[in-house]
């Protein structure tokens, strides 16, 4: 199968090219084509499967027929929410929006902590159409008024494992909470442990399951030792294992 082949948009298509994409990934082939007609997803999909491509190209096609050169604000309300676990992923996958909508006239902004807020504010009272944020820094924002979620056609949860492990899966009920409840939703997990696959029971509605690595795994990248050491002696195996390199 080629990109091509999946029914995007020409504008799409043409940004994809410029990547040096031409077939696509087992999670971006299988995944495209469903979110396109509006269903519901969980995926199980590690980093590095191409996950980002296999939500973002679709949810820009679905919006597509709403994008506008206006420069008012009120005609670039968000549509699309993807919320991500760390603000390194945030940035990343807002870089995909944005390589991936280069030829269509669609805004995006990106929301993370651990910087000003004020300039986050000032964007995306310009308008934006796709928001990429962490959940605490958009809480934040919520807080702060400068958001309407009453436009908002499409909820992205990427790597929920992590957002679990994090502890963001309180914040992240909150939003979904303030969101339309007609919406469609994706959820994305390398792993799915009970709490979420309760999140999902919440978040998304008669969803299909699409999974392209083995349930609860941990990338096969990852090497696992174990070194057996008496718990007063752990933080010097600790430090010594960190100086030493020799994992």
């Amino acid at each position: 199968m080629h990109f091509d082949e999946l029914g995007l948009a020409p504008e799409l298509l043409r940004a994809v090219t410029e990547q040096g994409y031409t077939e696509p990934t087992p999670i971006q082939a299988q995944a495209i084509p469903i979110v396109l007609s509006g269903r519901d997803l969980m995926g199980g999909a590690q980093t590095g499967t191409g996950k980002t491509a296999a939500f973002t190209l679709p949810l820009l096609q679905r919006i597509l027929p709403l994008a506008n050169a206006s420069p008012s604000p009120a005609r670039h309300p968000v549509r699309v929410l993807m919320l991500a676990p760390t603000r390194e992923l945030a940035i990343q996958v807002h870089e995909s929006v944005r390589t991936y909508s280069k030829y269509v006239p669609l805004k995006s902004c990106c929301a993370y902590g651990g910087v000003d807020i004020k300039a986050q504010i000032a964007e995306l009272r310009c308008g934006a159409e796709v928001l990429v944020a962490t959940p605490g820094r958009l809480l934040d924002l919520v807080e702060q008024k400068c958001l309407n979620f009453s436009s908002v056609q499409a909820l992205v949860l990427d790597e929920a494992d992590r957002m679990l492990d994090m502890g963001f899966i309180p914040d992240v009920t909150r939003i979904i909470n303030l969101l339309p409840k007609q919406r469609q939703s994706l959820l994305f997990s390398a792993t799915f442990s009970e709490e979420i696959k309760k999140l999902a029971d919440r978040m998304l509605a008669s969803p299909l399951l699409i999974e392209v690595a083995r349930r609860n795994t941990v990338s096969e990248t990852i090497t696992h030792l174990v070194h057996p050491v008496a718990v007063s002696a752990k933080r010097a195996l600790l430090v010594k294992l960190l100086k030493s390199n020799d994992f």
